[in-house]
């Protein structure tokens, strides 16, 4: 049985937030390899002039993010009670949240989510807009993500929940082994070996939901043996405990309805681009630049706010809030220093960089480098901003990062392309503005709050642990 480790709440703060942000930043960026991977493969092997195959992997992955993101605001909910109780090195509270999440998510996942993701998938590509071309290598892809995912978002869940408990080598190693198995088994069937056909889009929707088993199955194993932080339940039970589910969803539901926010926020960006003359090359410029080579950034700062998020709850629950403050604010200082070195790539080389995917013709070569022009600022204020955030959600304040969200990416960003679009000026280059736009905002708004007191006091507890 692992021990808990006393060092996040107590000794230098930046070895605190080091301690845990390498190993989970890491992870974030192994993670976004296998995505990276899967566009330099359908590029190469099955492009077209217009990257109709890129565009149509962007466009089902956005999709998907709006459905099942909702799911993850009980991961969220889950994080921050364990998180919460390491501090306090309860570990039976800490156990019994994790294990009444898993078991609610394995039901909404395969009852709820599979069937209902299968019959509206068609529906949900027709809402972006896409083109019929984009629509023929969407919709298997969608599919096959909606009815097979649930070994991804369990994988998902089980990182958060090693990550919270304060142990991020274990889900780095698990997730290395995903992200060599997605790569091999996408590689394998996107390109087609021996008797194996080229199955583009398909195959690498298969490789993302096969990859994961093998880790969740040692994860599962290590803890019904005992040799983690988080132990198996002391008893099985077939039902939820729906005073923990109150719980965990009072915390989480907010973070859950932040991360539809901001994918409607995408889907309806892509809305926008699908009405541009060419709409197409649009939407495969911002696939490839926003939805993969910025991973480089928001995969590192997903890592950062996760950090951010066990430094606060676990110091919270040590009852240590500034110590946990200062140590959100190292890392986004951290996620700036991060950015800055990739917004210099971006704006010095972006031709190798599209090349990559083999986006070297027009007007896709010229749309994706006047918005890697424009990410290269945008990251700068982004990562910072999800620190903070992670900060704010990690002491169980999850609505006002809600409400911030819903200002700038919805009320905002939407707001200034609708303006463009009904002037009849809509442009991509308006539309990449507009992103920038809407990150600087929400990082103004996000670190007003953070300088705020009243937020670390929120009160997160289970009945038994009140009782």
């Amino acid at each position: 049985m692992k021990k808990f480790d006393d060092q996040i709440v107590s000794g230098s703060i930046l070895r605190s937030v080091w301690k845990l942000a390498w190993p989970v930043t890491l992870l974030n960026l192994v993670n976004g390899l296998h995505g990276l991977v899967d566009h330099i493969l359908i590029g190469q092997y099955h492009g077209s002039e217009n990257n109709a195959a890129n565009a149509a992997i962007g466009v089902s992955w956005q999709v998907f993010l709006v459905i099942v993101v909702f799911i993850s605001s009980l991961f969220h909910g889950m994080n921050v009670l364990i998180a919460r109780y390491a501090g306090k090195q309860d570990r039976h509270n800490m156990s019994h949240a994790a294990y009444h999440a898993f078991l609610s998510s394995v039901y909404i996942l395969v009852f709820i989510l599979a069937p209902c993701g299968y019959f509206l998938a068609p529906h949900l590509i027709d809402l972006v807009g896409a083109t019929p071309e984009v629509k023929l290598h969407a919709l298997p892809y969608l599919r096959i993500m909606f009815t097979c995912g649930a070994p991804l978002f369990l994988m998902f869940m089980m990182v958060g929940a090693f990550q919270a408990s304060g142990d991020p080598k274990t889900p780095l190693v698990l997730g290395v082994l995903a992200t060599i198995l997605n790569i091999a088994i996408s590689a394998t069937l996107i390109v087609g070996i021996g008797p194996i056909p080229p199955m583009g889009t398909v195959g690498a929707a298969l490789g993302t939901v096969l990859a994961p088993l093998v880790s969740v199955s040692i994860g599962l194993i290590l803890i019904a043996r005992r040799r983690m932080i988080l132990q198996p339940p002391e008893k099985f039970t077939l039902i939820p405990d729906l005073a923990v589910m109150r719980v965990i969803a009072r915390i989480g539901l907010p973070t859950g309805v932040q991360g539809v926010l901001l994918n409607i926020g995408g889907v309806m960006l892509l809305w926008f681009i699908g009405r541009l003359e060419y709409s197409a090359s649009a939407m495969a410029a911002y696939t490839i630049c926003y939805s993969q080579l910025f991973s480089l950034v928001t995969w590192t700062s997903f890592g950062l706010r996760s950090a951010s998020a066990t430094v606060m709850g676990q110091n919270i629950g040590a009852e240590k809030p500034e110590r946990g403050k200062k140590g959100v604010a190292i890392a986004a200082g951290l996620g700036f220093a991060w950015a800055s070195v990739i917004g210099i790539m971006f704006w010095t080389i972006p031709g190798p960089l599209l090349g990559l995917f083999d986006a070297t013709s027009e007007p896709v070569f010229s749309y994706g480098v006047s918005l890697l022009h424009i990410l290269a600022f945008s990251g700068i204020v982004l990562a910072p901003t999800l620190a903070f955030t992670g900060g704010l959600q990690g002491a169980g304040e999850t609505k006002i990062p809600m409400y911030i969200a819903f200002a700038t990416q919805i009320l905002l960003l939407l707001a200034m392309c609708g303006g463009f679009y009904w002037a009849g000026t809509l442009t991509t280059e308006k539309i990449w503005f507009s992103i920038l736009s809407a990150h600087s905002t929400r990082l103004v708004l996000t670190y007003a709050i953070f300088r705020t007191e009243a937020w670390t006091r929120t009160q997160v507890e289970l009945a038994s642990d009140a009782a």
